[in-house]
C-alpha cells in the first residue's frame, strides 16, 4: 500500500478485542474509498492501556451494567449494518497474535481483508481468535502467504514495532477503539464518530 499524496488521510486506530471496533472495521474502508479517503491501519493493543488505569480487563466487564448495556446496543447496531452478533467466550478475546500480524501487514494489499475476516470470526462466528491455526486460514483467504506472515509476527522487530504502537496511541491520547485521527491530530472515538472523522479529513485538503 502506498501513500497518495493527492489524497486526505484517515488513521483508524483499532483494537480486535474490541466491539465497536467490530462495527468500524466492517464498513470503514468502502465508506473511506466513497469518500476518497485514504486509511492508515493503526492495529493497537488496549490493555497495557487499561493495565495503567488500574483494570485488568475489558471497562465492560469492569462495570456490570455498562457491559449489558453495551451488548445491548452491540445488538441494535448489528441489526442496523446487518452484521451477525456472537458474544465470544472468553470477552475480551486474547487479541496479541493477530494484532501482530496486522502490524505487520499494515500497509500490505490484504490488510482489509484480513481485518475484517478476524473480526467476523470473532463476533460474527464467536471463534478464538488467539488460535494461530484459525488465524493462518484467513490470512490465506486474504491472498497473503500465511506460513510467511505467521514467522513475521513472531519476529522481534514486528514485536517491538507493536509495543511502539500502543507507545504512539497514548502520545496521540487514544484510550479506547476504534479511534480516528487526522493529519493534524484531531482525535474521534468511538464507531458513531466515523464519518466526523472523514468529514474532517476531508475539510483539511481544501
Amino acid at each position: 500500500m502506498h501513500s497518495d499524496p493527492d489524497r486526505p488521510l484517515l488513521h483508524f486506530w483499532f483494537e480486535f478485542a474490541s466491539t465497536y471496533s467490530y462495527l468500524s472495521a466492517m464498513r470503514v474502508e468502502t465508506v473511506a474509498r466513497d469518500r476518497g479517503v485514504q486509511l492508515v491501519w493503526h492495529p493497537f493493543l488496549l490493555g497495557p492501556i487499561f493495565k495503567k488505569q488500574g483494570w485488568d480487563t475489558s471497562p465492560f466487564n469492569v462495570y456490570p451494567a455498562k457491559g449489558r448495556y453495551m451488548w445491548q446496543d452491540m445488538e441494535r447496531q448489528c441489526d442496523k449494518l446487518g452484521l451477525p452478533l456472537v458474544v465470544p467466550d472468553p470477552f475480551p478475546q486474547n487479541s496479541l497474535l493477530a494484532a501482530r500480524i496486522a502490524h505487520a501487514g499494515r500497509q500490505r494489499p490484504w490488510i482489509g481483508a484480513f481485518v475484517r475476516a478476524v473480526f467476523d470470526a470473532e463476533f460474527g462466528q464467536g471463534q478464538d481468535i488467539s488460535d494461530p491455526a484459525l488465524l493462518a486460514g484467513l490470512l490465506q483467504e486474504a491472498d497473503a502467504d500465511a506460513k510467511a506472515v505467521l514467522e513475521e509476527a513472531e519476529s522481534i522487530d514486528i514485536k517491538i514495532g507493536l509495543r511502539a504502537a500502543v507507545s504512539e496511541a497514548e502520545a496521540l491520547g487514544i484510550f479506547g477503539a476504534p479511534s480516528f485521527v487526522t493529519v493534524n491530530g484531531d482525535l474521534y472515538w468511538g464507531h458513531d464518530r466515523l464519518e466526523d472523522a472523514l468529514d474532517d479529513a476531508l475539510l483539511l485538503t481544501r
